[in-house]
C-alpha cells in the first residue's frame, strides 16, 4: 500500500489550501478514506472522512471549513481546506480509517505540512 500525499504550503490565516492524496495498493473503492493531521504536542486528530458512496464525515474543528472528495476512478482523496486558522498547522496523512477513533488500516505514508501562518 502507498499513501501520498501533497499539497500542503504555508499560509496566511484565512486562506485555503487544497490537499490531494494518491493512493495505490489495495482495492480503493472498497475502504472509506480520510484525512488525520498530527502537531507534535497535540493528539492525532481524523479530520475528515469519505465512504465509498461519497458518504462524508467531520471533525467539529473543522465543520463547514473543510470538505472531502474522493475520484475513484483516480485512486485519489481530496481534502479542501478554507478559512484556515493557525490551529490546522499540522502534517495531514490519508489513510483508512478503522472506525474506532484515529486508528487507521494501513501503514502511514508521506504526509503533508500544513503550516497557517502571518
Amino acid at each position: 500500500v502507498q499513501l501520498q500525499a501533497s499539497g500542503g504550503g504555508l499560509v496566511q490565516p484565512g486562506g485555503s489550501l487544497r490537499l490531494s492524496c494518491a493512493a495505490s495498493g489495495f482495492t480503493f473503492d472498497d475502504y472509506s478514506m480520510g484525512w488525520v493531521r498530527q502537531d507534535p504536542g497535540k493528539p492525532r486528530e481524523l479530520v475528515a472522512s469519505v465512504t465509498s458512496g461519497g458518504s462524508t464525515n467531520f471533525a467539529d474543528s473543522v465543520k463547514g471549513r473543510f470538505t472531502i472528495s474522493r475520484g475513484n476512478a483516480k485512486n485519489t482523496v481530496y481534502l479542501q481546506m478554507n478559512s484556515l486558522k493557525p490551529e490546522d498547522t499540522a502534517v495531514y496523512y490519508c489513510n483508512a480509517p478503522s472506525g474506532y477513533g484515529t486508528l487507521v488500516l494501513f501503514g502511514w505514508g508521506q504526509g503533508t505540512q500544513v503550516t497557517v501562518s502571518s
